[in-house]
């Protein structure tokens, strides 16, 4: 496809992109290059082009626009006194605050965690699952209800009767026991 107006062809658009994208790489590289040697200037150059982009990823990762700046700022203070550890070989200047950013705000997370759930306010969680014991518990009974019914009524009675008695008693003397 040729533009009629230019002469160029179609391709046009896509090579000034990768050439944009080049040149805005290499110009964060050379810019955390100068924070790296301390270049005030610099920085806030880096961070007038760079911070909105990180601050999205936070704020997505939040949902708190407060705690999202406050982790910005922890970002950027990072980046100031670590730009000289960012590598360009290993990544883009972008992906390496993203990275920093992103990570700060996994770790605000976990500590949130941690404080809502304390050690020693972290509630019990009852399993409601039957324990074997209590499952074989279940079947001897549904067993002896079984065997009940087939008494005659005034027989039945009598021997869940005879058994709450004893129940009761040794509930009794357990607490006498205990109490003296």
């Amino acid at each position: 496809m040729t533009d009629t107006t230019s002469g160029s062809t179609g391709n046009f658009d896509a090579f000034s992109a990768d050439d944009a994208d080049k040149q805005r790489r290499e110009r964060l590289n050379q810019m955390l290059a100068n924070v790296a040697k301390g270049d005030q200037q610099a920085f806030a150059e880096l961070y007038k082009s760079t911070s909105s982009r990180v601050y999205g990823v936070i704020v997505r990762m939040m949902h708190d626009r407060g705690e999202a700046e406050d982790i910005l700022q922890e970002v950027y203070a990072t980046a100031w006194r670590r730009a000289d550890s960012f590598d360009p070989a290993r990544g883009s200047p972008m992906t390496w605050l993203i990275t920093l950013g992103r990570n700060r705000t996994i770790d605000r997370m976990r500590q949130h965690r941690e404080e809502l759930l304390g050690d020693d306010e972290a509630p019990e969680v009852a399993d409601d699952a039957p324990t074997p014991a209590a499952a074989e518990s279940s079947q001897e009974r549904r067993r002896l209800e079984l065997c009940l019914d087939r008494l005659e009524p005034q027989q039945g009675r009598a021997v869940r009767e005879a058994f709450l008695c004893a129940q009761h008693g040794r509930t009794l003397a357990g607490a006498s026991r205990a109490a003296s």
